[in-house]
């Protein structure tokens, strides 16, 4: 294995180890979109066993296991923790081609410096190093995510939250930044009105609003955007569908809000208008405190029906969705351009074929007022593979500019994760030192390494303003 990832691992001229050993390896990373745990954070919190800390949450990891013929209570059920690691070591053999093989291994050397392959035969070696340094205080959260040099967290949190652990870390000692990002989906979420109605029950003790109306609601709301800003928060995020850009009435959007009051359903028609006249008022809030704002569309979640009334969400059961609705993509940023309040804006898509057509859409409404204002967000979910961030990597370069992108992302629930952006770094240096082999780009390494460190960290930090 130390043969497999050594240090030149996926860099194939000696133009791309450049990059990446001079340029790109120590740049800290800000990890600007993931699901982390700020209670653990602020805890500090102590894994006891290797798979609590990597299998516990990783619908990556249970879907490859499902895939390969391993029981559900290895997976998220009541196996010990042994037993749940003794099948993803089985596993990991077969996952040839899926980037867990290569991110398993990069996580192995990088926290632990295991460079043995992980199979049956090395499993229990491999089960009890990891486990002996995990009784270390040099492996609690708070040091695992310094080792890997981050420096900025940016978790996505409900605007029920009360921020508390935000607000702990903040208070201590710890150095790298952990801010909140405001993700409002089921504030919105009209087209479940059982949850939905629950939801408006919380938002009101929350607030501290009585909501008896459309207005009660969005003042509700907008005083929890209000609480999410004075606690640091810059950035909001959305997974959505689609961008919902219909027209719509105040008196229409009172009278669905009403309709859903009284727990009746509404129609597709009119969900199209709430969530129209929703998205459009978040985003104008957003601009107003000069936020970000990122918008996940298009994964079809929860496919499997009888897994999901058994698990609940996250637990891996959703699938790359249809193409995005572009016109409803565009007709919702010209909406805010229109309006003078379009913010700095993410999108991503789940489907890859959306890429070349959302690199052109975000170039309609990049208007000189901030490099790079409205781009294609980082290979996302199912994308986050070497053949997706090649892809991605290609549609910006060819429909924009690439080096004003902001850069990857782990979008993730594991402290283990961060190998993933060493993983698109090598990618990166690679994508580009082949041009510069090919003579496609000047073989001037300072200037294109400089590009990389921009994408790689630089233009991030100018962009969420850090």
């Amino acid at each position: 294995m130390s043969q497999f990832i050594n240090e030149h691992f996926l860099l194939e001229s000696l133009q791309a180890q450049k990059l990446y050993h001079d340029f790109a390896k120590e740049m800290p990373i800000i990890d600007y979109h993931n699901h982390l745990s700020p209670k653990m954070i602020a805890d500090n919190y102590s894994f006891s066993t290797i798979t609590e800390a990597w299998l516990y949450g990783d619908h990556y990891k249970w879907r490859a296991m499902r895939t390969n013929g391993i029981a559900e209570k290895y997976c998220t059920g009541d196996a010990s923790d042994w037993d749940k690691f003794e099948k993803w070591a089985i596993t990991v053999p077969y996952t040839v081609q899926n980037p867990l093989f290569h991110w398993t291994h990069l996580e192995l050397q990088r926290y632990f410096g295991i460079s043995e392959f992980l199979n049956k035969s090395s499993a229990k070696k491999i089960y009890e190093q990891c486990n002996e340094q995990l009784k270390n205080d040099s492996t609690r959260v708070q040091q695992l995510l310094q080792k890997m040099n981050v420096q900025y967290v940016g978790t996505t949190d409900d605007p029920l939250d009360d921020l508390q652990y935000h607000q702990a870390i903040k208070q201590s000692d710890f150095q790298i930044k952990v801010l909140p990002s405001f993700r409002p989906d089921k504030a919105i979420a009209i087209n479940n009105v059982a949850d939905f109605t629950i939801y408006l029950k919380k938002l009101e003790q929350v607030a501290g609003i009585k909501i008896d109306d459309f207005d009660s609601y969005t003042a509700a709301l907008k005083s929890r955007h209000d609480y999410f800003s004075a606690n640091g928060c810059t950035v909001s995020d959305h997974g959505v569908e689609k961008l919902y850009a219909e027209s719509y009435t105040h008196s229409e959007l009172a009278a669905i809000f009403k309709l859903v009051q009284k727990g009746e359903q509404p129609d597709n028609v009119a969900i199209a208008k709430f969530k129209s006249a929703m998205l459009t008022l978040l985003a104008e809030w957003g601009f107003e405190k000069n936020w970000v704002q990122q918008y996940h569309m298009g994964p079809i979640r929860n496919n499997n029906s009888r897994m999901f009334k058994q698990l609940g969400a996250d637990t891996g059961w959703d699938s790359i969705g249809n193409a995005v609705d572009l016109q409803s993509v565009s007709s919702f940023l010209d909406r805010l351009d229109a309006r003078g309040k379009l913010a700095k804006t993410i999108l991503y898509s789940i489907n890859p074929n959306d890429n070349d057509a959302l690199a052109t859409m975000v170039g309609n409404f990049n208007d000189g007022s901030f490099p790079g204002k409205v781009q294609l967000g980082a290979a996302w979910w199912f994308n986050d593979q070497m053949d997706g961030m090649i892809n991605h990597l290609k549609s910006v370069g060819n429909m924009g500019l690439l080096s004003r992108f902001v850069g990857m992302l782990t979008d993730s629930r594991s402290f283990l994760s961060f190998p993933r952006h060493e993983y698109f770094r090598r990618i990166l240096c690679n994508f580009l030192g082949e041009e510069m082999k090919k003579g496609r780009l000047p073989n001037d390494e300072k200037w294109i390494g400089s590009i990389v460190q921009d994408i790689c960290y630089n233009n991030a930090k100018h962009y969420f303003d850090l």
